[in-house]
């Protein structure tokens, strides 16, 4: 950018200032000429000054506690304190803390290189305030902190016009090794100067997000509140007191900003105000216990927001740049942004009671190229949040322009300002730390505001999850500038629709441009084949429930968090989540399966085989057909086919048995395959294959056929014997009459078929013999009565 150029159209102080600046120059030239008179060695410049680090290897240390006010202005007292710590091996004598304020900062790139090197001894300090305004040690023993604290009248600071001074403040002192004066150790940071109401005000747009890692899982209970299950409890830790989402929300409910949420945060902390479980370490769940945490920290975000600009994000704050660059060749993933981006509605507005702006897209870090823009904008929102590093100023400007761009197709760019939007990102655990990104910020946001007398509307975007100490440093930065007279809080969405300046930069850079430490970053394609591959599945799934929203719904914003941005530098934990959730639906999709079945005997031309469908889950199941398929239906045929088709419907937690009538066509083998299939012809779950055996008779009825052929042989011999014995017995007994008739027969004569029926206990006769019944089959008949129910299994 050419935010580096020189101050433009600086306001003039007024005569009273003029008058009391021009007599402290004039009553301080004497003190000015005896300072250059003085030997050159003990001097704060670059050329002649020599630390205590460059002689024992560290130096002295010098560290912030607080500086107040931020923003000074006339009766002001500047109040400084710290520590002093003496790192090296000698001790330092003759030792005092002292305030210095440098030279006018002209440019915001000055204000970068001071803060680049804030803890250099070389270069120029500026001359000490002096006087009462120190703070003396006879010695500093190494490796003791000292603590100091310095309070001054501004107006003893001899600050000129407006604008950005650098203020150091310095340990001097001497050693053994080197007897004499000199800087030991110092903090450079800056003093916002502007006593009185700029003619023109910058309009800053603060956004504040809401944003957190993903904590909810895909899981859920079989009871009619579906109970959730939550990865582990760091949400609860991250809204009760004193966690970080707490702090955001305690500092932020007291700054003009504009609240930027995800809608998956705001689901998990609702869903935690009921009952929940969290997963151990051992797989199981135990019970969550924070529900009045979620209670009081939702209500006290329902009043933060009450009178506020609320953006919301996309569900789960999708990866705008992993979706563009490695997803959007897969099929499908543009659609789980756009459910994202419609269950946006149904989330915030029914949590928060206000309505939110869904128009905003935010890439990570606002950095953009032509198929991020794409990806961003598919989903409806029409304006982008970028950033300056990214969407770079190459018009030449010598100020920075208006957030607003138009970047065509109708969509607008809202460039975030770098230099205020990263002044946060540091490691601020320590309050020095702290103070120096709030100071600088402070500087920048100044110097920018002095550039021009165009008045301009700049946006601050910082980093989507603040620590603590980095949001303590935001809201103090924030609060300093909203009490300041440059600045005025402005909202997103004004800032969005703000007259862009014509001379801005409007080209998105190109896809190559984009910053190759990111890229390292992104979700690679195989994250989005894999939550297409569970989508897939998931619609398969759903067709057969009575109630798919039971599933649907957590599985869906299960995938959209599997796209979530909070992933980034986390590529294993992510693969994890992804995995977790396919494994889970497999795991429910398996609830409703064919029981397997043994190899069956077929004896007889017609018999019916039975199969079962098992239904674990807690809903019923329905719209399944359930396929009997003979491979050999020149063997066996399934109702007269080759295969034959049955609806199947099945109530939760119970199983149904589905009757085949099978026909015989031959003896031997034949392999019958069982399968499930949706109405749409897909197969669900996994096929059950078994051998029937076809034999027109089997080898016991063969044998009780045999038998009975062998009884009825003998019984016709035994009466052809009996028959014979009789007659001779007759023949000796009468003997022959003179007609050579056989003399009279006996009184009761007995046919040969009344003396087998006696004999054996049968009515057999000669012109009705008996004939083997039919084989019975080893199946059984059809039957139209109800199958049976299984026991319920509860998921």
């Amino acid at each position: 950018m050419a935010e580096a150029a020189d101050f433009q159209g600086t306001n003039p102080s007024p005569a009273r200032r003029w008058l009391r600046r021009t007599g402290a120059l004039l009553a301080g030239a004497p003190l000015l000429a005896g300072l250059l008179q003085l030997p050159s060695a003990p001097l704060a410049d670059a050329a002649g000054q020599t630390s205590l680090k460059d002689a024992s290897g560290s130096g002295v240390a010098v560290a912030l506690d607080s500086l107040s006010p931020g923003v000074p202005t006339d009766g002001d007292t500047l109040t400084v304190s710290g520590t002093v710590t003496n790192n090296g091996k000698q001790a330092v004598t003759g030792a005092h803390v002292g305030l210095h304020v440098g030279p006018q900062l002209n440019t915001r790139s000055a204000v970068e290189d001071i803060a680049r090197e804030s803890d250099s001894v070389r270069g120029a300090t500026g001359s000490e305030v002096g006087g009462k305004y120190v703070e003396k040690f006879s010695k500093l023993t190494p490796g003791v902190a000292e603590h100091f604290s310095i309070s001054v009248p501004v107006d003893k600071l001899d600050l000129g016009d407006d604008g950005v001074y650098q203020f150091a403040v310095s340990l001097s002192g001497q050693t053994s090794a080197q007897p004499w004066n000199q800087v030991l150790g110092i903090q450079r940071t800056f003093l916002p100067w502007q006593p009185d109401e700029a003619d023109t005000k910058t309009k800053t747009t603060f956004l504040w997000p809401l944003v957190s890692t993903v904590h909810m899982t895909a899981e859920t209970g079989s009871n009619e509140q579906q109970t959730p299950v939550f990865l582990n409890d760091d949400l609860a830790k991250e809204i009760s007191p004193g966690g970080r989402l707490d702090e955001m929300l305690s500092l932020g409910e007291n700054l003009d900003v504009t609240w930027v949420i995800d809608p998956d945060l705001l689901a998990s902390v609702d869903a935690m105000t009921r009952s929940y479980r969290v997963r151990a370490d051992n797989n199981t769940t135990t019970a969550g216990t924070h529900q009045a945490v979620a209670k009081q920290w939702l209500a006290e975000l329902q009043k933060a927001v009450a009178d506020k600009e609320v953006v919301a994000l996309p569900f789960a704050d999708p990866d705008l740049a992993s979706l563009a660059h490695n997803g959007t060749s897969v099929t499908g993933s543009l659609s789980h942004l756009k459910e994202a981006t419609d269950v946006v509605a149904n989330t915030v507005e029914p949590i928060l009671h206000v309505k939110p702006s869904t128009d905003f897209a935010w890439p990570v870090d606002g950095a953009v190229d032509p198929s991020i823009v794409k990806v961003a904008t598919s989903a409806g929102a029409d304006q982008v949040i970028a950033r300056s590093d990214s969407l770079q100023e190459t018009g030449g400007l010598p100020y920075t322009p208006s957030a607003a761009r138009p970047i065509g197709g109708g969509t607008t760019a809202v460039v975030a300002d770098a230099r205020l939007s990263k002044a946060f990102q540091g490691d601020l655990t320590t309050a020095s730390d702290g103070i120096l990104a709030v100071q600088q910020f402070l500087a920048q946001s100044l110097a920018l505001n002095l550039q021009s007398n165009k008045q301009r509307s700049i946006v601050v975007a910082p980093q989507r999850m603040p620590t603590t100490h980095q949001a303590q440093a935001m809201a103090d930065a924030l609060a300093a500038l909203q009490g300041g007279n440059w600045s005025e809080a402005q909202k997103l969405t004004s800032a969005a629709k703000a007259k862009p300046d014509p001379g801005a930069t409007t080209r998105v850079p190109s896809t190559s441009a984009y910053p190759s430490s990111l890229r390292k970053e992104e979700l690679p394609r195989s994250a989005f084949e894999q939550i297409a591959t569970t989508q897939d599945e998931l619609d398969n799934f759903k067709v057969i429930l009575s109630d798919e929203s039971r599933v649907v719904t957590p599985f869906g914003r299960a995938m959209n968090r599997g796209m979530s941005t909070s992933w980034r530098g986390r590529a294993t934990e992510a693969a994890n989540f992804r995995s977790d959730v396919d494994n889970h639906l497999t795991d429910l999709t398996s609830q409703v399966k064919l029981i397997d079945k043994s190899d069956t005997k077929l004896s007889g031309r017609s018999a019916t085989i039975p199969v079962t469908v098992q239904n674990n889950l807690v809903q019923g199941v329905q719209h399944l057909t359930l396929r009997l398929t003979s491979t050999s239906p020149t063997r066996l045929q399934i109702g007269g086919h080759a295969y034959q088709e049955q609806p199947v419907t099945v109530s939760g937690g119970h199983s149904q048995t589905v009757k085949f009538t099978t026909s015989a066509k031959a003896n031997g083998q034949a392999t019958v395959v069982a399968q499930l299939y949706t109405e749409d012809g897909q197969e669900y779950g996994n096929a059950v294959t078994f051998d029937v055996k076809v034999t027109e008779f089997t080898a016991t009825v063969m044998l009780v056929i045999g038998g009975g052929f062998l009884l009825l042989v003998l019984a016709g011999f035994r009466m052809y014997t009996q028959r014979k014995r009789a007659a001779a017995r007759e023949a000796e007994e009468d003997g022959p009459d003179e007609a050579g008739e056989p003399a009279d027969g006996p009184k009761n004569p007995e046919g040969p078929e009344d003396r087998l029926k006696e004999e054996s206990g049968t009515d057999a006769r000669a012109d009705d013999p008996e004939q083997p019944s039919d084989p019975t089959p080893d199946t059984a008949p059809e039957s139209a009565d109800p199958s049976g129910t299984g026991e319920r299994v509860d998921r």
